[in-house]
């Protein structure tokens, strides 16, 4: 399957690119098999996310999911955030490959992850079941 023109657009023009210093929540995911490593920054205000910023080192899919992810949340208040889901993020995009859909399983989890680090820093307590890490495969 060939890349959708909305996955060449944010692999060519991605949104949101770099780090915010003093984040309010930082996620580092990442994948040993297939390389891929994000991390997004978020900046929140009123339990709102303000502003997000990422880092991605990976594939085209990687990349285009990781901007797509921040596009979808900012502005979104944090619960909302939390709600983001891999399929989500890959219909948004116009689907991906098959073999690229762990990209958009590792966006959604370096939200989860930026979420869980800013309620760890604030206090705020959440329940654990929110924050379960899943296996990601590459194919």
């Amino acid at each position: 399957m060939l890349y959708s023109e909305k996955v060449m657009d944010h692999f060519r023009n991605p949104r949101n690119v770099g780090v915010i210093e003093n984040a309010d929540g930082v996620g580092e995911v990442g994948n040993t098999v297939c390389g891929d490593i994000m991390k997004i920054y978020l900046k929140i205000k009123d339990g709102i996310i303000e502003d997000v910023k990422f880092n991605t080192f990976g594939c085209g899919s990687a990349i285009a999911s990781s901007s797509m992810a921040t596009e979808m949340i900012k502005g979104k208040p944090v619960s909302e955030a939390l709600e983001l889901t891999n399929k989500a993020v890959a219909e948004a995009l116009d689907g991906l490959p098959a073999h690229k859909l762990h990209c958009s399983v590792l966006a959604e989890q370096a939200v989860k992850k930026a979420v869980k680090d800013y309620y760890d820093k604030n206090g705020i307590a959440y329940d654990p079941e929110l924050f379960k890490e899943e296996e990601v495969h590459c194919h």
